[in-house]
């Protein structure tokens, strides 16, 4: 286990060893991976970069082992759609933390609570420049990270579009909260959004364990 919290081995192992037609097990286990490593951090963009970054270098090495050639594409575009279904779940964890924050007052002009939100849109771009990185730093393989990120910036993500409805959401509901007068005091609402990060961390857990004891509906 490194010190992202991700079992980097087991993920080049896999990655290593993976024919094309496994593409649905390995975006699961790097979004579970992802999610794992996301999980009781403080949702910053620079946790989460972290964690996508330590991402990244595992699926390169073992992708870089895998005889498949030029199919390996195809491994690294499952790998993305599944650290972009992590970062969605990050995107939804901050709007439940920071609705939460709303739902007490906190208003839209606060700056932190404007930063808050400027950093919930940057969640795609984090992802796009880690998939970057991997593409600048391993040789071979770049090309292909390269065609992967062409094609899911073509596509667009989860992220993005998940990252533009919350903000317009908590935007909404803040400006509600304050024609109602529900108002905090500044000293107060800065002492909560100086915590925020932290709390979207527990928010994450909690919505993972209800995934995980969530039946199974495919059966």
């Amino acid at each position: 286990m490194s010190s992202s919290g991700i079992d980097t081995e087991a993920l080049i192992r896999q990655f290593s060893e993976a024919t094309a037609k496994q593409g649905d097990a390995v975006r699961r286990s790097v979004q579970d991976a992802t999610l794992k490593a996301l999980q009781g951090r403080e949702l910053t963009l620079k946790s989460i970069g972290d964690v996508l970054d330590a991402v990244t270098q595992a699926v390169s090495a073992g992708t870089s082992r895998n005889p498949l050639g030029a199919e390996v594409e195809r491994l690294l575009a499952q790998a993305v759609v599944g650290m972009d279904a992590a970062v969605l779940q990050a995107v939804e964890a901050n709007r439940r933390a920071l609705q939460q924050l709303v739902e007490k007052g906190v208003d839209l002009q606060e700056q932190q609570f404007r930063k808050a939100l400027a950093d919930i849109e940057k969640m795609e771009d984090t992802l796009f420049a880690s998939i970057q990185k991997a593409g600048d730093t391993t040789g071979p393989l770049q090309a292909a990270w390269m065609q992967t990120l062409r094609l899911f910036r073509q596509d667009g993500s989860a992220t993005g579009g998940a990252a533009l409805s919350a903000i317009e959401t908590l935007a909404e509901q803040s400006r509600a909260a304050v024609r109602e007068g529900r108002a905090f005091s500044q000293q107060a609402a800065r002492a909560l959004l100086d915590h925020y990060a932290a709390l979207a961390g527990g928010v994450l857990i909690g919505m993972s364990g209800a995934m995980a004891n969530a039946p199974d509906r495919r059966r």
